[in-house]
């Protein structure tokens, strides 16, 4: 009796599944962001752009849309939007922190030391202005050394700073951080004071971080995808610690370094991610590389996981998270920051490629054509690296997997040739609609 009450609930899952893959004929889109996205939504076969108030079934919006309309709107169980509704739980500086600090106590209490060792991967922070005293107790244990301090909230680089006295944030904690426009009103901007990575890994004595993409299609349960391209952004003028106001030195945010006075546009001042594991494993071998790589891959899942029983799940949402690692001259990865709408605008036309295919397979992946049966361990450019536990790579046999040897499904910085992928992958499917 339970066996046939088995295979009917099986044969209709199985026609759930089969009625989710029919897709639609038209994909109709909205999208106001004036980058590469538009590029790609306008050249996607089968797809419509739709204006004002058109009735959508993809809406890549900005979060202040996600902000004001998302709790005001009904949609229909078929649409998808590019965000989750509190995405800033992971993307806002000090709610990252603090959800990472929370999430390493658990692991503590109820695992063990070992394994909240394993969150140890963002530098000492302090939330302002409500941790100011515990900022400054840590501040007088280190004399000399150097702090930076980020508005919570913005990006590229605005309102950054770093320093080494007091003294220099006294004007600031007077009166919380507060612009002119802000201290007649409730809202009071928020810092976090972060302890300055002084020991930077420099190629050619510049200063650089990392750029990776991360793609989640669920948190409940836990979906994540790692695009194996990304970059590194150096900064124009060579490192040292004896200059702390030289933002062009420090700050490796594009928007920051294009305004150098000697600043290239012709060359730029990026690497793409290829090309720095290359440059890493000559200079220190494989070995030490692919621990390094397997350390940041820690650092996506934990760091993702520190916010799944927060982020209110929605399966019409998606996420594309930017996040910026950087790396200390022990090759130690460290989180600097995670963003919500990392930028798609190109500094240049490799980088234009390179982000134009990183949209195409997040649309790939989020399949709103109905292609894919939902067991892909990679589409296009995205390596599933987590499905409710850790994904192992496809060449792994069942000798590796019994063993402690697992090769997690990343491949960051490797060989990316994802139109042959995609041709692979997307000729049986064709062949079974055919029949």
């Amino acid at each position: 009796m339970s066996k046939n009450k088995t295979s009917g609930h099986k044969a209709s899952s199985d026609a759930v599944r089969s009625e989710e893959r029919v897709g639609r004929a038209c994909v109709r889109y909205k999208c106001v962001l004036p980058n590469s996205i538009q590029s790609v939504l306008r050249q996607r076969p089968g797809w419509a752009e739709v204006k004002d108030d058109g009735e959508w079934d993809l809406n890549w919006c900005d979060v202040g849309w996600l902000r004001e309309n998302y709790d005001h709107s009904y949609m229909e169980e078929h649409v998808r939007i590019n965000h989750f509704r509190n995405h800033y739980e992971l993307t806002r500086k000090n709610l990252m922190v603090k959800n990472l600090k929370r999430y390493k106590k658990l692991l503590e209490r109820e695992v063990g030391p070992m394994e909240a060792s394993r969150c140890s991967f963002f530098p000492c922070t302090f939330a302002l202005p409500s941790e100011y005293h515990l900022f400054v107790e840590e501040f007088k244990r280190c004399p000399g050394s150097t702090w930076i301090m980020k508005p919570v909230a913005k990006s590229q680089g605005k309102g950054i700073f770093l320093f080494r006295k007091l003294k220099d944030i006294m004007d600031w904690k007077k009166d919380g951080g507060r612009s002119e426009e802000q201290k007649d009103s409730t809202q009071v901007e928020n810092y976090v004071a972060q302890r300055y990575i002084e020991n930077p890994y420099l190629i050619n004595g510049r200063k650089f971080d990392l750029r990776v993409y991360v793609l989640v299609s669920s948190y409940a349960p836990l979906k994540a995808w790692l695009y194996r391209d990304g970059f590194a952004r150096f900064s124009n003028t060579r490192f040292s610690l004896n200059s702390i106001d030289d933002k062009y030195m420090h700050l490796t945010n594009v928007a920051v370094q294009k305004t150098a006075p000697d600043y290239d546009p012709e060359k730029g001042c990026k690497w793409q991610m290829q090309q720095l594991r290359r440059y890493l494993t000559a200079k220190h071998g494989r070995e030490a590389v692919e621990t390094l790589f397997a350390e940041m891959d820690n650092i996506f899942v934990r760091s993702l996981q520190s916010v799944q029983k927060i982020i209110i799940n929605d399966k019409r949402c998606f996420e594309l998270y930017g996040y910026d690692i950087l790396l200390d001259q022990d090759l130690k990865p460290w989180l600097i920051e995670v963003n919500a709408s990392p930028s798609y605008t190109p500094s240049g036309q490799e980088d234009y490629e390179m982000k134009c295919r990183l949209l195409e397979d997040t649309l790939n992946v989020v399949d709103m054509e109905g292609r894919l049966t939902g067991k892909e361990k990679r589409v296009g450019g995205f390596d599933l690296m987590w499905n409710d536990g850790p994904v192992c790579r496809e060449d792994a046999n069942l000798e590796t997997l019994a063993s402690s040897c697992f090769t997690a499904n990343t491949h960051l910085g490797c060989v990316n040739d994802r139109e042959r992928q995609l041709r692979r992958l997307m000729k049986p499917l064709l062949c079974q609609k055919r029949m």
